[in-house]
């Protein structure tokens, strides 16, 4: 048995590779997506104080700090028995709308956009963001840069920090807006309408027009059957900060929906001797593998997972490009909403349609009233022992969970990154593409391998947010080493 390594996979946050196995015909036996590097931070969080989390977890990463800051901080708000006052959570759900704009942004342009704008088969030194701008102009790019720019501004005005925000308390905000500030991202908000649909008719121009690249969208390489998951308001619209979680089956018909603080009742996780990550599964479903299909507990989350989930979104030019999407698709309606859609590389398009949201909501909250308030805190009470938080980070569902003693000091951490949710249909995507892509006398070329890493990037994998061991102890073993490298001992465990 041969085998093929990608490694390192590239454009996305954190480090892995993948493994494919061929046997002796020269077809896909076995694949493996493998992610060495473990953070551990659910661990080493132990011990310290409950309230220092906002600030501990968004150095779990620099690509979403704010998603885990704003999780850590709604499970304070459990913790404490201090529900924020409305214009606390309008000014946190202003901050991660800026959040998402900046990160949509990223992705479509330098990690998943160039297999696209540049094409798959390119060579890889113009797969990036440097070659989608030689392909679309310096004035684009300047665009993707200006927008970075001064959405990170509002993060540094509205949390404190440009990148790792620290205005995050338990009960509420420590940072009211003024009006002149008020005013500055009224202007931006409706610079990033225009970019987003900018950006809807780049996508629209380069890969809804060209056959090909429509074809491969809708191939069975990169389909699957799945349970979908993600945040729903109350009228089971689409929302990144708040709502109840909702589970739907691959025909779209609601499994369940529930309080983020019920998580444990629904979702299960496992671990897998060759990866640092966890795969978490649908108790009530159960765990059947790397399979997809209704009697498996896969389930995904991601921005097209939530677009499934959801009946649509909350802001009128957002829910137009939805309903484009399933009209595209071929997505029928059954009980008044749109059927699933199960062509993952459709998850670029979904999160474009989430740019437009999040622009959009992030207009309405600025020109909203309340968010000058200074009234942003709610007194924290007592420690309850126990709290959750939950938002949708960009990469799907984000959930901590913290127990503390009556000092507030914490006792057990427990987090689902938003891309853990998706680890066990990443594996099975990787091993799809390449099951379809390598077959017995192909010759294996680089552009083959990167249509297999394509499998991977169009879920925007952030790794180092993701890994934490769930149970047990991880497989070790440590060369120990003379001065010339020579192994004088090995210890191994696991």
């Amino acid at each position: 048995m041969s085998r093929i390594s990608i490694d390192p996979i590239t454009r996305l946050e954190g480090h892995g590779r993948i493994d494919i196995f061929l046997d002796e015909e020269g077809d896909v036996a076995n694949a493996y997506f493998q992610v060495p590097e473990l953070r551990g931070f659910e661990q080493f969080c132990v011990g310290r104080l409950a309230e220092d989390m906002p600030v501990i977890t968004n150095r779990i990463c620099g690509v979403c700090p704010e998603a885990h800051h704003m999780a850590a901080s709604k499970a304070l708000d459990a913790l404490f028995g201090a529900d924020p006052p409305s214009a606390a959570k309008k000014v946190r759900e202003l901050l991660y709308s800026a959040f998402y704009v900046t990160d949509h942004t990223t992705h479509f342009y330098a990690l998943g956009g160039p297999d696209f704008i540049i094409g798959p088969d390119a060579p890889p030194g113009e797969r990036n963001i440097l070659g989608v701008i030689r392909k679309v102009g310096l004035d684009i790019g300047r665009q993707v840069i200006d927008c970075r720019a001064r959405n990170h501004h509002v993060i540094k005005t509205v949390g404190g920090r440009s990148i790792h925000p620290v205005a995050g308390l338990p009960g509420g905000w420590s940072r009211p807006i003024t009006a002149a500030e008020r005013d500055e991202i009224v202007v931006i908000a409706k610079q990033n309408v225009e970019f987003a649909l900018f950006t809807l008719k780049v996508f629209d121009d380069i890969v809804l027009k060209n056959p090909a690249y429509l074809d491969l969208v809708t191939s069975d390489t990169y389909s699957h059957a799945t349970y979908y998951m993600g945040l729903v308001d109350e009228r089971n619209r689409v929302n990144f900060y708040d709502g109840m979680v909702r589970v739907v089956a691959p025909d779209g018909a609601e499994l369940v929906k529930y309080h983020a603080r019920d998580y444990a009742s629904h979702i299960a996780e496992r671990v897998e001797p060759w990866s640092y990550l966890k795969y978490p599964y649908l108790k009530a479903v159960g765990w059947k593998g790397f399979v997809d299909g209704p009697y498996s507990g896969v389930y995904a989350a991601s921005p097209l997972s939530r677009l499934n989930v959801s009946d649509g979104m909350a802001t009128p030019r957002a829910q137009e490009h939805f309903e484009r999407l399933y009209e595209t698709l071929g997505s029928g309606r059954v009980n008044n909403r749109y059927r699933p859609v199960h062509f993952r590389l459709a998850t670029h398009w979904a999160r474009l349609v989430e740019l437009l949201y999040a622009a959009e909501r992030m207009l309405e909250l600025a020109e909203d009233p309340e968010i000058t308030s200074p009234e942003l805190r709610t007194k924290p009470g007592p420690i309850t022992g126990s709290g959750v938080g939950c938002v949708e980070a960009p990469r799907g569902t984000l959930t901590h969970h913290y127990e503390a003693d009556e000092r507030g000091v914490l006792t057990r951490v427990n987090m689902i990154v938003g891309t853990t949710n998706n680890h066990a249909p990443m594996t099975m995507s990787i091993r799809k593409a390449a099951e379809r892509l390598i077959t017995k006398g192909k010759v294996v070329e680089e552009g083959m391998l990167n249509r297999i890493e394509m499998a991977f990037r169009l879920y925007d994998p952030c790794l180092s947010c993701a890994t934490h061991a769930a149970v047990g102890r991880m497989p070790l073993r440590v060369h120990i080493r003379d001065a010339i490298g020579g192994i004088i001992r090995t210890v191994s465990r696991g």
